[in-house]
C-alpha cells in the first residue's frame, strides 16, 4: 500500500510553523502534517527568566490576527486555565515569556497534526511519484520513516551564534541560550561578564545583578553598540511591520536593503526600555548598601578569546571602537549572548538544485515566501532578513505570512490577508516621479 501523500509536510516546530499548523488543521481537505526532532514543544528554554516578557503584544499570538475565532487563541487558552480575569485585572498586554511557552505547549498538546522524535535526514523530488519524499528517524527508537509530500515548509528556525573568535573556548564560554542550566555554577565566580548587545544581554545581566551583593562578584557587560539601544516602540514605527512595508523593501536593490538590515537593528535588535532603566535603579539601590563591583563598556568589540588553565580565566581583547585603542579584559565567568544564525538543514542538500539561491549562497526568498524556482512548492520561515527586512522574525506577522503562505499552498485565501494597514506611504508615488536616481545622476 502505498503512502500517503500530504498537501504539506512542516519542518521543524517553532512559534512559526506551530502557528502554521494551528491555522491549517481546521482546513477541510488540507492534509498536513509537522515533524519535529524534539520530544515537545520548548521555547529557548535556556533562558525563560522569570521577569522576561515578550515584545509584541498578546494578539501576536498563534492564531489571532489570522482568525480571532481560532480555538488556540491565547485568550482561549488562558480562559481554560482558569486565569482571564487574573489577566484582565494584571492590565498588560505582554505576556511573560514563560507563559507563552506554556501557551505554545498547550496549543501542541491539542493539535494532530504534528509528529515530535521525528528527525529529518533527507529529502528528494521524485518525478514519478510527483512529490517530496522525506526520509526521517525517530530519535527514540531510531526507526526510520519516509513520507511523502506535494509541498514543504522549512521551520528549523536558527541556532546558537558564537563569534569565530571564541571557537577555542565554546566549550568553556556559556551562550546565552544555556545560560539558566548552568546559572549556579557561573554565580560560584568572582567574576562574570556578559558580552552582547540584545534583550538576551540585558535580561541576563539584569538577573545576575539581584544577587551581586549576595555573591559578591564582578558583574561586567561588553556591547560593541555605541550605547545601550532600546526597542524603537513608537507607533508610526509598528507600522513598519506591515504588508506594505514588506512590499516596499522587497522591491529595494540588494545593497539598499542590506544598508537598510544594518541600521535598522534598534528596530527589532534594541532593548526594552524599560528593563534599561530597571538596570540603572537596580544598580542604584545595590550600591546604596554594598560596595557592587559593576562596569558596562560600549564601543567594545571582542577580537580574540582565550581561557587560561592556570587561573581559570578567560582572557579577552577588546577594542574600543571610538578610542581606537584594545585592551585586555579577564573574567572566570562568561556569557555570549551574541544571538542567533541561521544554519542550513544538511536535509536540504537532496532538493538544492530545485531552490533559488542569491550571490551569498542563501535562500532568495520569493514574496510569497518560497525558494523553490516556480515558486509553488517549498516555503520558508523566519528565513528572509535580506529579502523581506527586519519583520522576518517579528512574532507580530507570523499570522500574516502563514495566511500568505496557506494561500499560496492552496490556492484559495483561507484566511483574510490584510494589503493596507498603514496610514504611511513608504515608497514615492508612482504617479509623481519626475526622475528616478539613475535618471538624476
Amino acid at each position: 500500500m502505498r503512502e500517503t501523500t500530504y498537501d504539506v509536510i512542516g519542518i521543524g516546530v517553532g512559534p512559526f510553523n506551530l502557528s502554521l499548523a494551528c491555522l491549517m488543521e481546521p482546513i477541510r481537505g488540507l492534509n498536513s502534517l509537522f515533524l519535529e526532532k524534539n520530544a515537545g514543544f520548548n521555547w529557548h528554554s535556556g533562558i525563560l527568566l522569570q521577569n522576561a516578557h515578550l515584545q509584541t503584544p498578546f494578539l501576536s499570538d498563534l492564531v489571532t490576527l489570522a482568525d480571532p475565532t481560532s480555538p488556540f487563541s491565547f485568550l482561549n487558552y488562558i480562559k481554560e486555565q482558569g486565569r482571564i480575569y487574573a489577566f484582565y485585572i494584571r492590565e498588560n498586554f505582554f505576556l511573560m515569556r514563560s507563559e507563552y511557552n506554556q501557551y505554545c505547549q498547550w496549543a501542541a498538546s491539542r493539535l494532530g497534526n504534528i509528529a515530535f522524535n521525528t528527525r529529518v535526514e533527507h529529502i528528494e523530488f521524485c518525478a514519478s511519484l510527483g512529490c517530496y519524499v522525506i526520509r526521517a528517524r525517530c530519535t527514540d527508537t531510531g526507526q526510520s520513516k519516509i513520507y511523502h509530500a506535494k509541498k514543504l515548509v522549512l521551520g528549523t528556525g536558527t541556532v546558537p551564534y558564537m563569534p569565530g573568535c571564541c571557537r577555542e573556548i565554546a566549550d568553556r564560554a556559556i551562550h546565552s541560550s544555556a545560560y539558566l542550566p548552568n546559572k549556579k555554577a557561573l554565580q560560584g565566580n568572582q567574576s562574570i561578564t556578559v558580552l552582547g548587545s540584545g534583550q538576551s544581554a540585558a535580561e541576563i545581566y539584569y538577573d545576575l545583578l539581584q544577587d551581586i551583593d549576595v555573591y559578591g562578584y564582578e558583574l561586567s557587560w561588553i556591547t560593541r553598540s555605541p550605547r545601550f539601544f532600546p526597542l524603537e516602540y513608537n507607533k508610526l514605527t509598528l507600522e513598519m511591520t506591515s504588508p506594505e512595508y514588506v512590499d516596499y523593501f522587497f522591491q529595494l536593490p540588494a545593497d539598499t536593503r542590506a544598508r537598510l538590515i544594518r541600521e535598522q537593528k534598534n528596530l527589532y535588535k534594541g532593548i526594552n526600555g524599560a528593563l534599561i532603566n530597571d538596570i540603572y535603579d537596580l544598580m542604584y539601590v545595590k550600591r546604596l548598601s554594598h560596595d557592587i563591583r559593576v562596569n558596562l563598556f560600549t564601543n567594545t568589540e571582542l577580537q580574540a578569546a582565550a581561557f587560561n588553565p592556570d587561573d581559570q580565566h578567560f582572557e579577552l581583547t577588546v577594542h574600543q571602537n571610538e578610542q581606537e585603542v584594545r585592551y585586555g579584559h579577564r573574567t572566570q565567568g562568561l556569557v555570549l549572548a551574541t544571538g542567533y544564525s541561521y544554519q542550513l538543514p544538511a536535509f536540504v542538500a537532496g532538493i538544492a538544485p530545485r531552490l533559488r539561491w542569491d550571490e551569498q549562497g542563501r535562500f532568495a526568498v520569493n514574496r510569497n515566501y518560497s525558494i523553490d524556482r516556480d515558486g509553488t512548492d517549498i516555503f520558508v520561515q523566519n528565513v528572509g532578513l535580506h529579502t523581506h527586512g527586519f519583520v522576518t522574525p517579528d512574532l507580530g506577522m507570523v499570522c500574516y505570512r502563514n495566511a500568505c503562505i496557506i494561500k499560496a499552498v492552496t490556492g484559495q485565501e483561507h484566511y483574510p490577508i490584510e494589503q493596507s494597514i498603514a496610514f504611511q506611504r513608504f515608497s514615492a508615488p508612482a504617479e509623481k516621479i519626475v526622475l528616478s536616481g539613475s535618471e538624476a545622476g
